[in-house]
């Protein structure tokens, strides 16, 4: 797993410690198995933005402060140049580059995702809250509570995040969209 990753997982762990939380005490409070638990705070798995916006939400912390160690210190605004977002490689497969790192307590979370085209099942997420997601280039296989939707350029799609979910990048071209987490 890449370095990005280990060092969230050190944060999650870090967390957790500084909770004064056994391992089981986190799972429950997330509602995860324990080893599903102890599998993130290795770093040698994937960590799904799902699960650590369910974390952020649970123990009331910014996810960037999950994704790069930094506290959030704007108040009013905060401005991301292109290019510019913290930027998080979970997998081959999925970037994200958060939108709003620097603004603290955002009761929406954006991101700018790029979906790289690869042979792999779609994997399925769900998570609390609501979703807003706008795709900017490519098409892309959404695959919603058992439901495929096509979505192309310009096409968005709101739904309930908490059913699962989960996309693939078509025509083995990239994908870029903005999503919304609402919490």
């Amino acid at each position: 797993m890449n370095e990005q990753i280990k060092q969230i997982a050190e944060r999650l762990k870090g967390l957790r410690d500084s909770l004064d939380l056994s391992i089981s005490e986190m799972a429950e409070r997330c509602k995860r198995p324990v080893e599903e638990i102890r599998r993130y705070e290795t770093g040698e798995t994937d960590i799904p933005m799902s699960f650590l916006f369910d974390v952020a939400q649970q123990f009331n912390i910014d996810t960037s402060t999950l994704i790069s160690g930094d506290e959030p210190h704007m108040k009013s605004y905060f401005i991301t140049r292109y290019g510019k977002g913290i930027s998080v490689e979970r997998n081959k497969a999925y970037k994200y580059l958060t939108l709003a790192g620097g603004y603290m307590h955002p009761q929406a979370e954006p991101f700018e995702v790029t979906v790289e085209p690869n042979d792999r099942d779609i994997h399925l997420n769900s998570h609390k809250g609501e979703e807003f997601n706008y795709i900017l280039e490519g098409r892309l296989l959404f695959r919603f509570n058992g439901k495929d939707l096509f979505l192309n350029p310009g096409d968005s799609i709101y739904f309930d995040s908490s059913y699962p979910h989960g996309m693939k990048a078509l025509d083995n071209t990239p994908v870029k969209f903005l999503a919304i987490i609402l919490k």
